[in-house]
């Protein structure tokens, strides 16, 4: 059954909201698509995959950037007729475009800042189409107050800035009606996607926490699709992520896109982290680039800040003393010392302890009374909600009380500038200021010290520049909780909490030697003027490039239902095994080979009673019997219980321990097949094992004949996986001389006998038979786990060494869709029973039994 916590993507997709009632259909625009198809059957709400290996007409790449909002700001006409659009140079989302290559065609899809009237939309949409290459996403009043001022804004921007909803007054509880509206959202979004895309020929690229599950509702439609998705805010550790209701869905649905996108690596280990503990994934770095194995796809992660667009600070730098005179501003703080803080009206952005700080640092060094002031410029809030409101009351309470204590005369030690500033007046406070100083509690990015720091710089030829001659300086103060703090490594970072500590952190920028500034500007300009937004878009589109290059080599399909859907992405030569096919072979060959694993191969994992079933005892009886079948269990688990479960099947035969022990049949003895006798090595591992397994909870020491097993399963995540790979090591560095093999496995360290793998057992059977005369011409060997590979690589070359014959039917076959050197997989253990039961009704009877009966 499934969880509640699972909103039915189906149900959604099909229009059923619930709490929203039913949407208005409108006219959408025509579709551009080089997908062979019906066009209706594409407009079908279900998730069909579509998806073609029919070559684009279409050669240049082409890129679709969807987030929340356009890059175009709109204006109703003065008449009331109709509206004007602009671009908005601010945007992100439009300066990343210099990054991209120049033959590049790029398309926005988003929302637009403005209520437009439901019978304006279409034209409006031609305009912005036409116009922009903009498709206009119109979200209906209900869903866009529960989408973005609900769940964006009262769950996932708190939650992503470590604030838990303690109380329904602090925060506020979860509400699924507000989660419904964000999916409902996001589908909306990728119906605009679908309208203009080229499944096999564009690259989408999607931004930010708005939109984090429209990668399933792309994914679904083209399994092949080419994504990538960056998150602009932290992201939290998995203890503070966890309390999520719905922390599945979004994690997984994330990994539908094929690169995934971070400021910091600190947001990237914390995602790595939830995945890890929460859906059990691990990920691996190979030559610098991080991945995540899902379902055969790798899913990368990127880790670069993103930075400010160079060009248009300095265009700004030049005409800003047409605009604003910085003259006018030094003037009016002459002889002053200005601190700068620039910062939205937000919770989180620590107005309030910064404010704290000034005060401490005017009454613990009295000498910058009169001297020093902060400027705070506040840019308007753009949530609401009563922590808002309780914090803009502080912030005003405090400055009055700071500059009614501190403040003279034509001295007002802190001037704060409530109201919408223009990037031009706030580079020429940039300008006058000898310290920015961000005391955010927590921030995504935070690019004011960057543009504070190529403002000091100025430009050549411009009068507003910081210094019209000499060497520049600056000074910042930045919290190290913001994502901008690991690259600044000139800046006093600080714990913005510690108001004390930010004051004297604020006195020593601004006491500073000006020799040390000017090191600290240079080191900041060299950092920040190289790694502007277009090196940021550039770096993240070649690393999506990278990742998406053998999409349309391999085979993909899309499996689950709700949130749990995923692509399975796989070898074209990899595919289900045919009972008939298989059937029809093996009817046709004279000497078989039957190899089989037990635990998760005929056995369910999750099984409590591990023992056969009759309906498995009788299948592999009714095998044994056909005398051109060799029928053999290969497992890891110990010879006692395989002997005692398979004690009915008389001529089985049985590998125990991945092949240390063997048997041909149970009239037989068992034999070791090991090189070495001696274990002597037990003595040097299990010590090391039970240190480890005291160190950490949930661990313990499996005992074999021939190895030693330590399990970690249920262990901590990150703790069990870091001592698992602490153990490798220790445990080969102190057997290097012995004749053991250390190995990790899934939840496990193993040491046992070099030269004991189910690959050698293979090998052993078929050269057995033939040395008997029975050269196997059938072979078929199921195995779900890792030390099955081994099998299937011994049987995908066995042909080629000669130890088949070169007509042999070979069925190498891995249970579960998953990479593996087999090149058959069933689903599950049921699939396994039921083919070898078709197997079983195609053997022949034993006339020798018959014949022996019919005489007596």
């Amino acid at each position: 059954m499934m969880s509640k916590s699972y909103t039915n993507l189906l149900d959604l997709a099909s229009g059923n909201f619930p709490v929203m009632g039913v949407s208005r259909e409108k006219k959408r625009l025509p579709r551009v698509m080089t997908v062979p198809g019906v066009i209706s059957e594409l407009d079908d709400d279900q998730a069909n995959s579509v998806s073609s290996d029919v070559q684009s007409s279409v050669i240049q790449d082409r890129v679709i950037i969807v987030a929340n909002q356009l890059p175009v700001k709109a204006k109703r006409r003065p008449d009331n007729r109709g509206w004007s659009f602009s671009w908005d140079e601010d945007s992100l989302l439009l300066q990343l475009k210099d990054g991209l290559p120049e033959d590049t065609e790029v398309i926005y899809v988003g929302s637009l800042k403005v209520d437009v009237d439901v019978n304006e939309q279409d034209d409006v949409s031609t305009v912005l189409l036409d116009r922009f290459k903009c498709v206009a996403a119109f979200l209906p009043a209900e869903i866009l107050a529960k989408f973005y001022h609900g769940f964006c804004k009262q769950h996932l921007w708190p939650l992503f800035h470590y604030m838990l909803p303690f109380s329904s007054t602090h925060g506020g509880r979860f509400d699924r009606s507000l989660w419904e509206a964000y999916v409902a959202a996001n589908k909306i979004f990728s119906q605009k996607v679908i309208e203009v895309i080229n499944p096999e020929d564009d690259y989408v690229w999607i931004h930010d926490y708005h939109l984090m599950v429209l990668p399933t509702f792309l994914r679904r439609r083209f399994t092949r699709l080419r994504m990538g998705f960056f998150l602009h805010s932290p992201f939290p550790s998995s203890e503070i992520y966890r309390t999520l209701p719905v922390r599945e869905e979004i994690l997984k649905a994330l990994l539908n896109s094929d690169l995934i996108g971070f400021h910091t690596f600190d947001y990237a280990r914390h995602f790595l982290s939830c995945c890890s503990r929460m859906l059990g994934l691990e990920y691996q770095s190979k030559r610098g680039y991080i991945g995540l194995e899902y379902y055969g796809r790798t899913v990368g992660i990127k880790i670069m800040p993103v930075g400010i667009h160079m060009g248009q600070i300095e265009s700004v730098l030049r005409l800003a003393d047409k605009e604003w005179r910085v003259g006018e501003l030094k003037q009016q703080f002459e002889g002053k010392t200005v601190l700068l803080g620039v910062d939205d009206m937000d919770i989180f952005k620590g107005v309030d302890l910064k404010l704290l700080a000034m005060e401490h640092l005017l009454k613990h060094h009295p000498k910058w009374q009169g001297r020093a002031v902060l400027v705070q410029i506040s840019n308007p809030a753009r949530g609401r909600g009563r922590e808002l409101e309780e914090i803009q009351a502080e912030i005003q309470s405090t400055c009055q009380r700071i500059n009614e204590t501190y403040g003279q005369p034509g001295y007002e030690p802190i001037v704060f500038i409530d109201r919408p500033v223009s990037l031009t007046e706030r580079a020429a406070y940039y300008t006058i200021a000898e310290c920015v100083v961000v005391t955010a509690v927590r921030d995504g990015m935070n690019l004011t010290p960057y543009e504070y720091v190529v403002c000091r710089q100025g430009v050549t030829g411009s009068e507003f520049s910081s210094e019209s001659s000499g060497p520049k300086k600056s000074m910042l103060v930045v919290s190290e909780f913001i994502g901008c703090s690991p690259s600044l490594s000139g800046a006093i970072r600080v714990n913005p909490w510690n108001t004390e500590a930010t004051a004297e952190a604020m006195n020593e920028s601004i006491s500073m030697a000006e020799s040390e500034k000017q090191l600290r500007h240079e080191k900041h300009y060299r950092y920040v003027s190289t790694h502007d937004v277009a090196y940021w878009s550039r770096s993240f589109f070649q690393d999506m490039e990278r990742t998406c290059k053998d999409h349309f080599r391999r085979r993909c399909w899309g499996i689950g239902l709700s949130f749990g859907f995923r692509v399975v992405a796989l070898d074209p030569n990899f595919r289900k095994l045919s009972i008939d096919a298989i059937v029809n072979a093996y009817v046709k060959s004279k000497n078989r080979a039957i190899l089989f694993d037990y635990d998760g191969t005929v056995m369910p994992q999750t099984a409590i009673n591990r023992a056969p079933s009759q309906e498995v005892i009788s299948i592999i009886n009714t095998l044994c019997d056909d005398v051109k079948n060799t029928v053999f269990v290969v497992s890891g688990r110990g010879k006692d219980s395989l002997g005692k479960w398979f004690s009915p099947c008389k001529k089985l035969g049985i590998a125990a321990e991945h092949g240390y022990f063997m048997r041909w049949s149970a009239n037989e003895a068992w034999e070791t097949c090991g090189q070495s006798v001696d274990f002597g090595w037990i003595q040097i591992a299990e010590p090391v094992m039970k240190l480890y397994t005291e160190a950490t909870d949930g661990s313990y020491i499996e005992t074999k004949e021939s190895a030693l097993v330590w399990h970690h399963r249920d262990a901590d995540p990150g703790f069990g996986s870091s001592q698992a790979k602490e153990m490798l090591d220790h445990l080969e560095s102190v057997l290097a001389n012995e004749p053991v093999a250390v190995k990790s496995g899934q939840f496990i360290v193993e040491v046992k006998p070099q030269g004991v793998t189910k690959g050698l057992v293979a090998e052993k059977i078929f050269s057995s038979m033939t040395e008997k005369g029975k050269r196997p011409d059938f072979v078929v060997c199921i195995g779900d786990d890792r030390s099955d590979e081994d099998m299937f690589e011994i049987i995908g070359n066995a042909i080629s060494s000669g130890i088949l014959a070169p007509n042999s039917s070979v069925f190498a076959c891995t249970v579960g869709q998953k990479p593996s050197k087999a090149k058959y997989y069933l689903d599950d253990p049921t699939d396994v029973v039921t083919m070898l039961d078709a197997l079983a009704d195609a053997s022949d009877p034993p006339p020798s039994d018959d014949d022996e009966t019919n005489s007596s």
